[in-house]
């Protein structure tokens, strides 16, 4: 047995002679004596921890044998893949004028016509004849604002998926300000499980940075339908922070506390930063808005605001392994016009459409450079599990092209160890080995 490639190794003074180990590809965490940890390098481990360290995936009967593995993933993961996952955009349309938009160099009072939503319907229908589940996320624009088509996709869907024994089920990414009581009650009869909402750190800084088209701020209006909606439905707070005013957003936090929404009536929160628009401008400082996952600010950010998360007594991911919707097969953005994209923030860009609902789905190798990460550099990169090649947006954003890769390891080597012992500190006790 050897031990795995695709593992972090970390010590500190507060536990000598202990060493935390984490496994990249099961998000595991152990804590084992520095002997024992010197013993599995030399493959000497007494066999009652040999079979807790393999199932864990510390270790591996080759090292060699693993790294092909990694190579064919992903055609493994879509074999075996079920279940369709869909991001469904309804319409252009919104009532914010958010000035960072990244849609807003495509944006407009366009929506999903009758025919493409039957058109969907159908095509949908057909990979649950094929023995698939559901998944769909509406977006927009502002998905609300096209609620009769929603319901009438989500009605059948919902009909279609109880007649063959089959799932359909679906989330809302919306801004929040229309979410209330009764439409989520609705929705929930045809398969509504979650909700994305928005709200950009505490009121002043969220009500310039997402104020309704007539320039009024949206904080107390989404406010209001959280509070009005948590029981019904998972939500999942996003907020979007930039260089100049991350230090503020804890502020978000006490206020939520304040109005009486409490950690268990949220499923998580989320800060992002803010990422330049689509046709590479910005809002403001370009040096405020994120471009890269290694810019020092970002990653000072990154740790700051997770904590700040984390001690409020609210949720927030953990370190997972994850991948671009890219390199799922049955993943896909459905444009409001029946186009197919891989990346929703390559709508509006007709090079990177990959195909349509009418003609199907066509070779989109070439265009998102499938496989760039299968280079002897990244296969051997501890991090590939948590990467596989990063952002192709990002990617394109700072090159112009999607060549090469968006590799995250600067990144990944400044906050993993925090995110791990931040986890283990403040929501979690860890699982020691001696």
């Amino acid at each position: 047995m050897e031990v795995t490639r695709y593992l972090a190794c970390y010590t500190g003074p507060e536990r000598p002679g202990k060493v935390m180990l984490f496994v990249m590809r099961r998000a595991a965490i152990l804590e084992l004596s520095a002997e024992l940890w010197d013993g599995l390098q030399a493959d000497d481990v007494p066999d009652c921890e040999r079979e807790t360290l393999v199932r864990l995936g510390v270790l591996v009967a080759s090292r060699d044998a693993e790294r092909a593995e990694m190579r064919s993933i992903f055609e493994r993961l879509n074999a075996r893949s079920r279940r369709f996952t869909a991001l469904v955009t309804l319409t252009l349309e919104c009532n914010l004028a958010c000035p960072y938009c990244y849609e807003e160099p495509f944006r407009g009072n366009v929506a999903m016509s009758e025919s493409t939503a039957d058109l969907l319907i159908q095509k949908t229908i057909e990979r649950m004849d094929a023995g698939m589940d559901v998944v769909f996320d509406f977006y927009g624009g502002e998905a609300l604002l096209a609620l009769p088509i929603l319901r009438r996709i989500a009605g059948q869907l919902s009909h279609a998926a109880s007649q063959r024994g089959r799932i359909f089920e679906f989330n809302l990414v919306t801004n929040g300000t229309l979410l209330n009581r009764q439409t989520v009650q609705d929705l929930v009869d045809l398969g509504l499980k979650g909700a994305k909402l928005t709200l950009d750190g505490p009121k002043d800084i969220h009500d310039r940075q997402r104020p309704f088209i007539s320039g009024s701020g949206s904080f107390d209006a989404i406010l209001a339908n959280i509070k009005a909606t948590w029981d019904l439905v998972r939500i999942q707070l996003g907020s979007n922070y930039n260089r100049d005013n991350y230090e503020r957003y804890p502020e978000l936090l006490d206020q939520l506390l304040a109005e009486g929404i409490t950690p268990d009536q949220l499923h998580m929160i989320v800060f992002y930063p803010v990422l330049p628009k689509s046709d590479s401008s910005t809002f403001g400082d370009f040096s405020a808005s994120c471009s890269c996952s290694s810019e020092p600010w970002l990653i000072e950010a990154s740790l700051y605001l997770r904590e700040a998360i984390l001690k409020k007594g609210f949720n927030t991911p953990k370190p997972l392994p994850s991948a671009c919707m890219v390199e799922f097969l049955n993943d896909l953005v459905i444009g409001y016009d029946g186009g197919l994209y891989k990346c929703p923030a390559f709508m509006g860009q007709e090079d990177l459409r990959v195909g349509t609902l009418l003609e199907g789905i066509g070779d989109y190798g070439a265009t998102y450079n499938m496989g760039v990460w299968k280079t002897e550099e990244c296969l051997d990169c501890p991090y590939l599990p948590f990467c596989y090649g990063g952002c192709r947006y990002l990617l394109r954003l700072r090159t112009g092209a999607i060549g090469g890769v968006d590799c995250r390891k600067d990144f990944l080597d400044a906050v993993l160890e925090k995110f791990v012992r931040q986890d283990l500190e403040l929501r979690s006790s860890p699982s020691p080995m001696s």
